[in-house]
């Protein structure tokens, strides 16, 4: 009997530890179960995409019921900064949104995000460019691409049928347009300077392209091959100087929000602007359209389609399998068809599959691409440092406070630095 009792107390705990050792390792996300519940977190910087993106893991949910995601955004100016506290405390979310280039890889580099590389789906079904914005110089990929967006103007065709006005084709025939709806009495151009952002990211790196070139072009700038203060960089200070009469009266004082409610009322009848802002003129009481902002005569027009936001996961999750999972799943053409539904107007999927998009004015967006090249904005992939002074030059151009040359001279004066 006394054995029987031993051989029973011996069977208990040899149980006993192994439940335990499970429990914990399903409690570290090591080895959890099919059926174990698992919540994760996912930060992004996108606080105005709550509904849309609890839609999406809404459907991730119907795929994998024991996961479920917390979309917890951040201010958008207190991002990176909340992030990265967050990481180095050991607080971090389990799934974030990762920025392109050196704000990224600062992350991955200091070992918050994890290498996505092996992730299915990822090298294979991303393009080398649509990849680099996430890409270590060895080739590691630390996110998943998620959405780009584009740049164009926005214009009232209700005014330009009433009024007999053509899309333009050149700079020079865009300028000339603008002094015609300014000789009719209108307000060409929404654009103000009061949040200052914007001038720079929206309208001036929108069109640069169009002045310096594309991708290739922007790479000899970067090594020094060839110099901000050239012709073609004096010449894109000189566009907005040209441009600075067309904008609102006032334009020092006109804000973004300001900008969007001026093309809204029609007030104004363009507006150079991210296709984010296409959702805003849903109910718009006009039709309204886009063209890509056009070159000079003589070059060729350049679209500004920037890698916006991709999707990581945390490399201290306690649950780096669903995580994994997770990103597969966006990696995948089923699920960037099912993200492409639930991303605001005006964010693209980044993926080399065929996705058709609902929104008729997301699709105008993306077919001005057709026949063209594209590029990212031109201070993100080497020259972020030039971000800051490179807006006051453009600002002090469209206030008359510096000359188109000495702007470009000053830039080529910090990027020398730089390279």
């Amino acid at each position: 009997m006394k054995k029987t009792m031993r051989t029973i107390v011996l069977l208990s705990l040899v149980v006993g530890f192994l439940v335990f050792g499970c429990t914990r390792k399903s409690e570290e996300g090591v080895a959890s179960s099919a059926d174990a519940a698992v919540n994760l977190v996912m930060g992004s910087w996108r606080a105005d995409d709550v509904a849309q993106m609890n839609a999406l893991l809404a459907e991730y949910k119907k795929l994998k019921p024991n996961v479920t995601i917390q979309f917890q955004p951040t201010n958008p100016p207190d991002y990176n900064a909340t992030l990265r506290l967050q990481l180095e405390g050991g607080a971090g979310p389990d799934l974030m949104y990762a920025r392109s280039y050196a704000p990224g890889r600062e992350l991955f580099n200091a070992g918050y995000f994890a290498d996505c590389s092996d992730i299915p789906g990822v090298t294979q079904n991303f393009s080398a460019a649509n990849l680099a914005p996430w890409q270590m110089e060895d080739g590691k990929v630390f996110a998943v691409p998620f959405a780009a967006v584009s740049h164009a103007v926005y214009y009232n065709k209700t005014i330009f049928q009433k009024e007999g006005l053509s899309i333009p084709q050149t700079w020079e025939d865009f300028l000339s347009l603008c002094q015609t709806l300014a000789d009719k009495g209108y307000t060409p151009l929404a654009n103000g300077i009061a949040e200052e952002w914007d001038i720079l990211e929206v309208f001036y790196l929108g069109m640069l392209p169009n002045f310096i070139g594309g991708g290739e072009e922007r790479a000899s700038y970067e090594s020094g091959e060839k110099k901000l203060n050239d012709t073609n960089f004096v010449a894109s200070f000189q566009a907005m100087a040209d441009a600075a009469k067309y904008l609102p009266k006032g334009f020092e004082a006109v804000t973004y929000n300001d900008s969007q409610a001026l093309f809204n009322t029609q007030q104004a009848v363009m507006f150079m602007d991210g296709s984010w802002t296409a959702g805003v003129y849903a109910d718009a009481p006009f039709e309204w359209g886009l063209f890509a902002m056009p070159a000079p005569q003589g070059r060729a027009t350049l679209i500004t389609f920037h890698p916006d936001m991709a999707i990581t996961y945390n490399k201290a999750t306690k649950y780096p399998k669903e995580c994994q999972e997770f990103l597969a799943w966006l990696a995948s053409p089923a699920g960037a068809e099912i993200a492409s539904k639930a991303l605001p107007v005006g964010f693209f999927p980044m993926i080399n599959a065929s996705i058709t998009l609902d929104d008729p004015h997301a699709n105008e967006f993306l077919a001005l691409n057709n026949g063209k090249d594209t590029d990212a904005r031109f201070v993100w992939p080497k020259f972020l440092d030039l971000y800051a002074p490179m807006n006051q030059a453009v600002i002090q151009a469209l206030r008359g406070q510096q000359s188109p040359q000495q702007a470009a001279d000053d830039m080529e004066a910090l990027a020398s630095a730089l390279r």
